[in-house]
């Protein structure tokens, strides 16, 4: 069953927070958490990250940044990063996690490329990029449990 669900992505202020809260909208009853593989450690998440969730008419305001610990893999179920690199590295430098790292937009095969410093319709790009591939997660998710 799959009960802890980590999102990552490079600083954890723009895409992870995003991708976190919106699965947590879908599925309250799971864990769900995010971090940075290198997290801007205790920062809020991006203006704009903010922004684009409000209108989705969810709030990541009290999100802070934080860096990923091997407790968090040894914790999580399924580890979905935001690109192929990334999951490249996490299966390279956790090797025994392989078989738990998948691209959040694995079954679409896309990556959600990263909007920081980038405009507000970079971020609302992002946010829909993450919005399809959260769907497509869920539906996995809850058809094993």
């Amino acid at each position: 069953m799959t009960q802890r669900i980590l999102f990552l992505c490079e600083g954890n202020i723009c895409r992870s927070p995003m991708a976190e809260a919106m699965l947590k909208a879908v599925l309250p009853d799971r864990t769900v958490s995010s971090a940075g593989l290198n997290a801007l450690v205790g920062m809020p998440p991006a203006d704009y990250a903010c922004e684009v969730m409000s209108t989705r008419g969810i709030s990541i305001q009290a999100h802070r940044a934080q860096q990923i610990s091997h407790k968090m893999f040894v914790d999580a179920d399924l580890v979905l990063v935001m690109d192929s690199h990334q999951r490249r590295y996490v299966e390279a430098n956790f090797p025994s996690f392989k078989g738990r790292v998948y691209r959040l937009g694995e079954f679409g095969r896309f990556d959600v490329a990263d909007p920081y410093r980038q405009s507000r319709d970079v971020f609302e790009q992002c946010a829909n990029s993450i919005q399809v591939g959260v769907s497509e997660w869920v539906k996995r998710i809850l058809s094993i449990g």
